[in-house]
């Protein structure tokens, strides 16, 4: 198959590259590198799928979302999240449906939080449970076949040291059992589902 992974630079987005560029093709997107995209610009998502050619599968590992106290965040925080980690991915898929083959698939970046919720976290978990929501609802409206998953996983061991004192009593995962998720989303038979990773 040949695969788009979206945020293929980042710890998540290489350890799934890893998983899969044993048995696909795969093209590695981020916002550097040779096949570049920024979520946040449409233009640029439309660039990416004119340069990559027919796909048979896309994966989104990217996303960003800011983290304050509730009593802190700001409106444009909150549109700044909903813009780039939730409508990018969706854009990503409704700019993806032409580009991507008959019994093709999607597989999204949610995560944790939108169900076991953390201090400063309001804007991740509401922009997570919207891409959970997205999935679910997209999945039986997708022509030719094509499907669409989620992968949502808690903290990863390898970044523990930086992202722990976050996660009071989480249970850390190696992040390869989350690019185990994408693997099983892209090459199984799944849809509208989101895979939890450590939860």
């Amino acid at each position: 198959m040949k695969i788009l992974v979206v945020g293929a630079s980042g710890l998540f987005g290489s350890a799934v590259v890893a998983a899969l560029s044993p048995r696909h093709e795969v093209l590695a997107a981020s916002r550097q590198g040779s096949h570049r995209v920024d979520l946040r610009d449409p233009e640029s998502i439309i660039a990416l799928y004119r340069s990559a050619g027919p796909l048979d599968a896309v994966a989104c590992v990217a996303g960003v979302v800011p983290f304050a106290r509730v009593d802190e965040l700001t409106l444009d925080d909150y549109r700044s999240g909903v813009a780039d980690k939730l409508l990018g991915q969706v854009e990503l898929v409704r700019q993806g449906i032409a580009h991507v083959r008959d019994g093709g698939s999607f597989t999204l970046v949610s995560g944790v939080l939108s169900e076991e919720p953390i201090l400063t976290g309001a804007v991740a978990a509401m922009v997570n449970g919207g891409i959970d929501a997205f999935v679910r609802a997209t999945a039986i409206d997708l022509p030719r076949g094509l499907r669409i998953n989620a992968v949502s996983a808690t903290v990863f061991e390898e970044a523990w040291e930086a992202y722990g004192p976050y996660f009071p009593g989480f249970r850390p995962v190696p992040v390869v059992e989350g690019a185990r998720a994408f693997v099983r989303s892209i090459e199984g038979a799944d849809t509208g589902r989101t895979y939890r990773i450590g939860y």
